[in-house]
């Protein structure tokens, strides 16, 4: 296991309190057809009804699991060239 690419995992990183919320945290990489995929993903615990009292495993699995059933169901959309197009675009600048 050299390359979270090469595996398509999801690899744990680590558990944070932010603002009072507890967050277990991942990292996704992967490769199919092409591309190369790279997320970062933060579960909220008390989303799933988990509590800190819970083991690190419970935590880790259940969140894991529900992270990535969530990636998969969101649907992406593509912003397109037209929100990134300034003044200078298709006008040729000199130096």
């Amino acid at each position: 296991m050299k390359d979270l690419v090469e595996n398509n995992l999801i690899r744990f990183t680590n558990v944070v309190r932010k603002k009072g919320v507890i967050y277990a945290n991942f990292k996704v990489k992967g490769l199919r057809n092409g591309v190369v995929l790279s997320a970062s993903l933060s579960v909220d615990i008390t989303a799933l009804d988990l509590n800190p009292g819970d083991t690190l495993e419970k935590i880790i699995e259940e969140c894991a699991r529900h992270g990535l059933k969530e990636f998969r169901k969101a649907e992406f959309q593509f912003e397109g060239a037209s929100a990134i197009a300034t003044d200078y675009l298709g006008v040729a600048q000199l130096g």
